[in-house]
């Protein structure tokens, strides 16, 4: 069963579908290979490039309001992260999940490849 985020067990973070995309452990976001891909503080998701992609919310998912504007790039995101104990090797079955009106997106239906990309907001390398 999904715990609440910053317990030392795994949170398992999932899609609408009941896809299972990460891990959260101690505050830091694995993929299913422990590849570190992002981070939480409060309830606000981060990429491990520091930019903001929506809020986790009680049943695993990682949502935003469909209006909400962009926010700054997280001023001091962690670079790498501690290497977990270990990571689970499958998930449980998701939760129920409660069906979400027009105002609010579930990040990762809408862009599957979030994490896979670098925030469009870094300035260009020159």
């Amino acid at each position: 069963m999904n715990k609440m985020p910053g317990a030392v067990k795994p949170y398992f973070i999932f899609d609408t579908h009941g896809d299972w995309y990460a891990t959260l452990v101690n505050g830091f976001i694995y993929g299913s290979r422990g590849d570190y891909l992002g981070f939480v503080e409060g309830e606000d998701v981060y990429k491990r490039d520091g930019e903001w992609i929506g809020r986790l919310s009680k049943d695993g998912r990682i949502l935003r309001k469909r209006a909400e504007r962009r926010r700054e790039l997280h001023p001091n995101p962690p670079r790498t992260a501690p290497k977990p104990d270990r990571l689970p090797p499958r998930a449980p079955l998701p939760p129920m999940m409660a069906e979400l009106n027009y105002s609010v997106v579930d990040v990762l239906d809408e862009d599957p490849d979030i994490f896979k990309r670098i925030s469009d907001l870094r300035p260009d390398m020159d």
